[in-house]
C-alpha cells in the first residue's frame, strides 16, 4: 500500500442484523446455495462465526456449527471460510482461521473439520498449513458441481498453556 495508510482487517461476529452479509459473500464465493439452517447454526455458533473486513469493506468470513459427539466432547465444524479473490493473500483467510483454533484451544475443544471438494488444492493446501489431514473422501457428497467428491480434512488440537498465556495478553 503506497502513502504509508495502514490498512486495517478487523473481524466482526455475526449477528441478525449483518447475517445479509455473509448471505451475499457465500454467493459470490461458493457454488453452493446455503438454506436457513445454515445460517441458523452460524448464528448459533456464537463467537466461532465472523464476518472480516478489509478498511471497512466486507471482504470474507468464517461460518461455523458446533457438534455434540456421542462421547460429550464439542467439536467444530467448519462450514465455509472464504475470502474475496482481490483480497486474498493478504493473511485474511489466515486470521479467521486462527481465531476460531484459538477459540477451541482455549474452550478446550479437540477437533475441527471441514470438507473440501478434491479439485480444491488451494484450499487443501492452506488447511495443511495448519496442522489438518486428510482423513476421509467422500463420494458424490456434493450433488451439483464437478467434481462431486470431498475430502474431509481434520485438526486434533491439544490445547497447551501458550495458548491461555497468548490470549491473555491479547485482552490486555
Amino acid at each position: 500500500m503506497g502513502g504509508g495508510r495502514e490498512v486495517s482487517t478487523s473481524l466482526d461476529g455475526l449477528r441478525d442484523k449483518n447475517v445479509m452479509q455473509l448471505k451475499k459473500l457465500n454467493t459470490a464465493l461458493f457454488p453452493v446455495r446455503y438454506n436457513d439452517k445454515y445460517y441458523a447454526d452460524a448464528l448459533a455458533s456464537g463467537d466461532f462465526s465472523k464476518i472480516a473486513y478489509y478498511s471497512d469493506i466486507c471482504v470474507g468470513s468464517i461460518a461455523c456449527r458446533l457438534e455434540k459427539k456421542e462421547s460429550g466432547a464439542v467439536r467444530v465444524y467448519i462450514m465455509t471460510l472464504g475470502v474475496l479473490a482481490p483480497y486474498r493473500g493478504l493473511g485474511i483467510g489466515t486470521k479467521l482461521l486462527n481465531h476460531v483454533l484459538d477459540l477451541c484451544s482455549n474452550q478446550n475443544i479437540q477437533e475441527v473439520y471441514l470438507h473440501v471438494q478434491t479439485n480444491n488444492d488451494d484450499a487443501i493446501n492452506f488447511y495443511k498449513k495448519f496442522g489438518f489431514e486428510i482423513t476421509e473422501t467422500v463420494q458424490n457428497y456434493y450433488t451439483n458441481i464437478d467434481p462431486p467428491d470431498c475430502y474431509v480434512l481434520t485438526k486434533f488440537i491439544t490445547p497447551s498453556q501458550d495458548s491461555f498465556d497468548d490470549n491473555a495478553v491479547e485482552m490486555l
